[in-house]
């Protein structure tokens, strides 16, 4: 068993190792430089980057023993029941919604929002927001497999409505809404969700998995751009009943 979940490390040890490398030549250049930091903390760090690279390499050994697989099968099951034209969105909005309260850089996002803007815009209220904008462009994505819908009848019109959102929302709100697409396509998103829509397009007939299994990600980028700016509208509106 163990030497099943740890078959072909190999390679997971060189991708992180070459990732890992690069930053901490930044940082010991910068430390001989610029920062001269006591001993003590350079010790924690050094400390904090072993444990960094300990971790990325077992979730990245995760990833591939269990969470492609386990989602692959999850959408290659889901496809071949008949009848699941509102299941598998239905199911899509679930699983945007479970995966976005597991995502770790949103969590991050979120306690750094509440803490700039002095409790202001909780965390909590991010979280739910960030958490309905990905359940439905997970939904929208298992519609649009199941369906053939181009992905561009998704992706222009979402961001023409984002465009629009911009120039009438909270200003505040608008950088935190571009950098919440970013982290909302996370590791969680990115290695269970996206499998599962491969394996949905790979076994409905009619559909390319190529070509219907991806472009999730750019809808999950999307939709929580669009979620955090409508907050961004509410918070207006709620400021101006205030006054």
């Amino acid at each position: 068993m163990i030497r099943v979940l740890f078959e072909d490390i190999e390679h997971v040890l060189i991708e992180v190792t070459m990732a890992v490398i690069p930053l901490l030549i930044f940082f010991f250049v910068f430390q001989f430089f610029f920062l001269k930091l006591e001993k003590e903390k350079i010790k924690n760090i050094v400390i904090g980057i072993i444990f960094t690279f300990a971790g990325l390499v077992l979730f990245l050994q995760g990833v591939e023993v269990g969470f492609f697989p386990a989602g692959e099968a999850i959408g290659e099951s889901l496809g071949a029941r008949e009848n699941t034209m509102f299941l598998l969105p239905a199911l899509g909005f679930l699983f945007g919604l479970v995966a976005t309260f597991a995502e770790p850089a949103i969590r991050i996002l979120n306690y750094e929002v509440e803490k700039v803007t002095a409790g202001s815009i909780s965390k909590n209220v991010m979280l739910i927001t960030l958490s309905l904008g990905v359940g439905v462009s997970i939904a929208l994505s298992m519609f649009r497999i199941l369906a053939g819908i181009p992905l561009w009848w998704f992706i222009v019109p979402g961001y023409a409505l984002a465009l629009i959102l911009i120039f009438i929302s909270k200003d505040r709100f608008i950088s935190i809404a571009f950098d919440a697409g970013g982290v909302a396509t996370g590791p969680m998103t990115v290695t269970f969700i996206m499998a599962i829509a491969v394996g949905v397009a790979t076994v409905t007939e009619g559909r390319d998995p190529l070509v219907d299994g991806f472009g999730m990600i750019a809808l999950v980028a999307l939709t929580p751009i669009i979620s955090v700016l409508i907050l961004g509208l509410i918070y207006k509106q709620k400021e101006r009943m205030e006054q």
